[in-house]
């Protein structure tokens, strides 16, 4: 998913975001669901933003859902730009830089 920073809060692109869908996977639902709760502001269709105090559970959602296997890597690592800042550390293991 991309992903970058801007003053502190993280953004996720809007197009990379999962979506909910009724009858859908459970498994994609449920991960809708645990990004959505804990995001500071997730719009319908604009990119959804997470505070700092929120990343340790970002980590641990995209780590959960990455190990279960059911979710390609691209749906759950964040990629972030090589021009901006640095990865922040508690997200730096389910995160990498943009090819």
């Amino acid at each position: 998913m991309r992903a970058w920073l801007v003053d502190e809060v993280l953004f996720l692109h809007q197009e990379d975001v999962p979506t909910f869908k009724k009858g859908g996977s459970v498994v994609r639902n449920s991960y809708f669901w645990a990004l959505r709760a804990i995001a500071g502001h997730a719009p319908r269709h604009g990119h959804w933003e997470y505070e700092p105090e929120v990343w340790l559970a970002l980590m641990r959602v995209l780590s959960a859902f990455q190990t279960s296997g059911y979710l390609g890597l691209s749906e759950t690592q964040l990629a972030f730009p090589q021009t901006g800042p640095e990865i922040p550390r508690v997200l730096q293991g389910v995160a990498t830089w943009q090819d």
